[in-house]
């Protein structure tokens, strides 16, 4: 089957966009990281990794009585659009990433990410120092960000093939 590059962005975009939100919604059912972890969270130490300073990470606007950090949801979102793309753009060449809607591309990149790439760059303890409760948080927060990314990028791309 032939992909439409333009239309699988498209609907990349939108599904990692949505995956996102469901994301964070799903870390403030179920929290991966305890309290204490959290203050410095996964997108605060990436930032840091990469050199950002401070007075850019820490940047923040009120709504609602709350402050809330805006820098971290660039690292966030866009970890979530990039893949949602990618994995846009491969399930037409290789439906079988779309086995149990994407649940098992959810899991890879958990596994090279949380396991691998940000333990060897200090922004998470190693997989070992990690709890039982952040894996399994993260385990299926990712199972349940590639479903939503499967429907939804799958639904896109099908109502933009529709308008042709």
């Amino acid at each position: 089957m032939t992909v439409n590059v333009k239309k699988a962005l498209g609907a990349g975009i939108a599904a990692g966009l949505i995956s996102g939100l469901v994301k964070m919604g799903w870390e403030n059912v179920f929290p991966p990281r305890t309290e204490e972890r959290d203050a410095q969270n996964p997108p605060y130490k990436t930032m840091k990794f990469l050199g950002v300073p401070d007075k850019v990470i820490h940047q923040n606007y009120t709504f609602s009585g709350h402050k809330i950090e805006w820098p971290g949801f660039i690292i966030h979102y866009g970890f979530s659009v990039s893949w949602a793309v990618i994995y846009e753009l491969l399930r037409h060449r290789y439906p079988a990433i779309t086995k149990d809607h994407g649940s098992w591309y959810g899991i890879g990149v958990w596994a090279i990410f949380h396991l691998g790439v940000m333990p060897a760059l200090n922004v998470v303890p190693s997989a070992k120092e990690q709890p039982k409760d952040e894996h399994l948080s993260e385990l299926v927060g990712h199972m349940v960000w590639m479903w939503t990314n499967d429907l939804v990028g799958g639904k896109v791309y099908e109502e933009l093939s529709k308008k042709d």
